[in-house]
């Protein structure tokens, strides 16, 4: 007597490559009630597979870079989701493969799903039962919808390849000895400089005393959290403000407020803009430490270094003497721009931590930690990645809480090695334009509720970025919008889009063409600025902005402008 026929399970046996491999993820509360965690692969697919699986041919890695090619390698995408909660395995995730389209990306483009249980089952989607659609560009992202009860989990991502591709098998990684030597010594790598830690000494010992400090972040996506999973609690920021609040207070923080001010995809040419605004809410806060990130968010800063200096000389230059940390992150490729922002620490004997120099040297013979562990995506940590940046930090507290008090502080009333001119700048936007100068305008008075939102200080709820602008509706004819200020420089801060519904628009100011902003460069939501008067004497001028010809029904958006009087 035959017992029951075991079931075919051909996809197993296949070669894969991994996407993601035993990564955190977690629902963030969005707009639309949904709790979604997405993972944008869009210029970064194949970089994420050579970081995962090593030596990949490049016939293959081509293949990746269209769906067109994805089509053709890959036989079928293997899915599974573990929750970190025993209670939550039961629950199912919701899996969307997302392709970009060719004519509108978020439109045309085909949704691939599938319903994942969370107690790490496999589930399997065949790309010959998805409908083929010639709109279909290249993988845009990968979206997983939590239930409102099941908040995080891991999940292992793979293409499963049609016959014919070869791909070598990974190695596991061992787990990361948080209490090793090793780990240790990786960490006190991370110290570029002590500098004068006067400032810094002062905020430990306000703490210790057990009264009010504030630390505040300022950067990119990396102090936002992108990586950490959940991004509210497992941030390098809000790991390393814990950190300095169970080892310097008696009260396990009480006394401690942390604000936490990083902007997605955004450079230190805009952090100068917003910092008054998001960091000490126009005079409202005094932050007692103020830790800048902007290392890898800074190549296209089209000053090279002057933006960066300005915004450190705004913090420091403050009354109630913040110190001021410089926090050196690191991309996957290695890279950051250390060369060029280091000296400007150095100028001032100011505090710089930086994570390449811990963890860089270390990558060729993984002796502590691999870039499969210590990178979520190409760019962006995982939650060990982050610890990793907030042990480095915590690090430098502890130095600075050994060192001696300096008998002096820094001297920021020098001249500037790279430049100071926007020190001085301000957000002008509709909430205050008509302190500073005078907006008229037609048709620049839609409402565009679609700008860029962040997770900021110990919230996971996203709240919007600059959100008093004047926005231009799809469809509306002859918009012109004009900005009458005296001013010394002019930062126009307008918003990138993906959608074709976006077009360009010319910048005048004082009737001569000094820009024209095109919002699709870009191609994602978020905030843009971009230098459009840059003078040495203050004087009256005006900006005027309108369509580009040809574009004159497509939308546009003014988030705002920095501007020094």
């Amino acid at each position: 007597m035959r017992g029951p026929k075991a079931p075919k399970d051909p996809t197993k046996k296949r070669p894969c490559l991994y996407l993601m491999l035993d990564k955190d993820i977690a629902g963030l509360p969005g707009r639309d009630g949904s709790c979604r965690d997405t993972n944008y692969m869009e210029g970064r697919l194949v970089n994420q597979v050579k970081g995962i699986c090593g030596d990949v041919e490049e016939e293959i890695l081509k293949l990746l870079e269209s769906f067109e090619g994805v089509r053709k390698l890959v036989h079928s995408v293997g899915i599974s989701i573990t929750a970190h909660e025993e209670s939550q395995k039961s629950s199912f995730v919701d899996f969307t493969m997302n392709c970009y389209g060719k004519v509108d990306k978020y439109v045309t483009g085909s949704n691939i799903c599938a319903k994942c249980p969370c107690n790490g089952e496999e589930v399997t989607i065949l790309l010959s039962d998805v409908p083929e659609n010639e709109q279909d560009d290249i993988i845009g992202e990968f979206d997983f919808d939590f239930p409102q009860e099941c908040k995080s989990a891991s999940v292992t991502l793979k293409f499963y390849l049609n016959d014919g591709y070869q791909v070598p098998e990974i190695e596991v990684d061992p787990p990361i000895d948080f209490d090793s030597k090793e780990y240790q010594e990786m960490i006190e790598r991370s110290l570029l400089n002590l500098g004068n830690i006067k400032r810094l000494k002062t905020a430990i010992e306000k703490a210790e005393r057990g009264e009010d400090v504030t630390i505040a972040y300022i950067g990119g996506s990396i102090t936002q959290g992108a990586g950490a999973k959940p991004i509210a609690s497992k941030s390098y920021a809000y790991l390393s403000y814990r950190g300095f609040c169970e080892k310097f207070t008696p009260d396990d923080g009480a006394h401690v407020t942390f604000v936490k001010a990083g902007v997605g995809g955004t450079p230190s040419e805009l952090g100068m803009i917003r910092y008054e605004k998001e960091v000490t809410e126009y005079g409202k806060i005094k932050p007692d430490i103020v830790i800048v990130e902007f290392a890898v968010n800074d190549e296209g800063d089209e000053t090279e270094g002057v933006c960066f200096e300005s915004l450190v000389r705004k913090i420091a230059k403050a009354d109630y003497k913040p110190a001021v940390i410089i926090n050196f992150a690191v991309f996957m490729s290695e890279w950051n721009l250390e060369d060029r922002l280091v000296p400007i620490g150095n100028h001032y004997d100011l505090p710089m931590v930086s994570v390449k120099a811990a963890v860089v040297p270390q990558f060729s013979g993984n002796t502590v930690v691999t870039k499969r562990q210590y990178f979520y995506d190409i760019f962006h940590p995982t939650n060990d990645g982050h610890r990793i940046m907030a042990d480095c930090l915590i690090s430098l507290f502890e130095q600075a809480k050994k060192a001696e008090m300096p008998e002096k502080d820094s001297d920021f009333s020098v001249e500037p090695v790279k430049g100071a001119e926007f020190e001085d700048v301000i957000l002008v936007d509709a909430s205050n334009v008509e302190q500073y100068g005078k907006v008229t305008h037609r048709g620049f008075d839609h409402k565009d509720t679609e700008i860029q939102y962040v997770e900021r200080n110990l919230s996971s709820e996203p709240s919007p970025v600059l959100e008093n602008g004047w926005a231009k509706a799809y469809d509306t004819k002859d918009a012109e919008f004009v900005l009458e200020i005296k001013a010394r420089n002019i930062v126009l801060v307008s918003k990138d889009s993906g959608t074709p519904r976006f077009g360009k628009a010319d910048i005048y100011v004082d009737d001569k063409l000094v820009l024209t902003a095109d919002p699709l460069v870009n191609g994602w939501n978020h905030c843009n600025p971009q230098i459009i008067l840059n003078d040495k004497e203050t004087a009256e001028h005006v900006v005027k902005i309108v369509m580009h010809p040809g574009e004159e029904e497509k939308a546009f958006t003014i988030l705002g402008f920095g501007v020094t009087l």
